[in-house]
């Protein structure tokens, strides 16, 4: 197993019902390694809409404990107060980031665990049980780490150069990641594996975050800037690609960083497989297509003014998606816990996400 110190756990519950969560700041990788502690709701919102933490099953196991967090000031109001304060809490937290389905899947699931047992437990008794929720989210990724790249790293042939975008690994999920726990355990059956890591616009996640993290577990890795893709790719360096998800509709069109539609693009026009790794929580059924899926727009300073710098003239018009849609007909398969959907249908999907 490719492990890592408990201190480079990317979030972590300390205590018991008036504990907090800690957390990487992931913003102030690589050069940095600084831990954030989040006592109250606040600083988990600013945490997740700033990136500090950031991935969408991170996203959602932060969000399970940001909930507790905010409950924690009514735990000895009435029945009435603590379910108001919920859905407040909720709402609020949901605010932070749009497209990342995990934080509302999340959040749901512990207020349907407060509503079933609101008339038989005391609003304490209730704060435990979310926080005992919480911590079975946080469990369950573990586990769903594991089994993603145990599904779909027999997708992957040795001495393959595999294309990843963005940061899907350990730093975006509570263990192996999503796209990276695919390489990691190719690796660990004895495959080599090299990666070539885009650098990911305008945040840098995958020159920051993803090259940092490969290299921690000692897992080769070249970062490329994201318009060498096509050279890579048309050299022969690459024979897979695997990204991770923010959410995938009904019929397998897929949300992730902006950038991963054009390299699903590029990987077909020179027939290399292109995959997608996500847990069944980052599925939504409830959106027919990738047309429907809200996608966030951020600071045009991002752009303008990256890390400080300003590399734009003054007063220039930015469009800056966060996210871009990539459809089911440019994607080999998706990789989840329950294994691999291929072809990528709705009625596969379907099938398996509601198993």
């Amino acid at each position: 197993m490719i492990a890592l110190p408990e201190d480079l756990a990317t979030l972590r519950w300390i205590g018991g019902v008036d504990g907090y969560l800690d957390l990487i700041d992931q913003t102030r990788l690589p050069t940095e390694f600084v831990r954030v502690v989040c006592r109250d709701v606040e600083t988990v919102w600013e945490a997740i809409k700033s990136l500090r933490v950031r991935g969408a099953p991170a996203i959602g196991v932060a969000a399970a404990y940001g909930v507790c967090l905010g409950l924690q000031p009514v735990a000895s109001a009435t029945p009435e107060a603590f379910l108001e304060r919920l859905d407040y809490v909720i709402d609020y937290l949901g605010s932070s980031r749009p497209t990342a389905v995990n934080l509302f899947w999340a959040m749901e699931r512990l207020r349907r665990v407060a509503q079933k047992r609101s008339g038989r437990r005391s609003p304490g008794a209730l704060l435990a049980d979310l926080l005992a929720e919480a911590r079975l989210i946080h469990e369950e990724d573990r586990q769903m780490c594991r089994a993603i790249g145990e599904h779909g790293a027999a997708l992957l042939a040795d001495g393959q150069g595999v294309l990843t975008h963005c940061n899907a690994g350990a730093l975006a999920t509570a263990d192996y990641g999503t796209a990276l726990a695919v390489i990691y355990t190719a690796v660990e059956s004895g495959k080599k594996v090299h990666v070539y890591a885009d650098e990911t616009r305008p945040l840098l996640q995958g020159a920051r975050l993803t090259a940092w993290e490969l290299q921690q577990r000692g897992v080769p890795v070249t970062l490329i800037c994201d318009n060498m893709a096509a050279q890579v790719m048309r050299e022969g360096r690459v024979q897979a690609v695997v990204v991770g998800a923010d959410r995938i509709a009904a019929n397998g069109d897929v949300a992730n960083k902006i950038g991963t539609y054009g390299l699903a693009v590029l990987a077909a026009a020179h027939d290399i497989p292109f995959y997608v790794a996500a847990p069944t929580s980052t599925f939504d059924l409830a959106i027919a297509s990738g047309e429907a899926i809200p996608i966030e727009q951020r600071d045009p300073r991002e752009i303008t003014h990256g890390f400080g710098r300003q590399t734009a003239p003054d007063g220039v018009s930015v469009y800056n998606p966060a996210f871009d849609v990539t459809p089911a007909r440019l994607i080999k398969a998706l990789i989840c816990e329950r294994g691999v959907i291929q072809p990528v249908t709705a009625e596969r999907i379907a099938a398996v996400v509601s198993a």
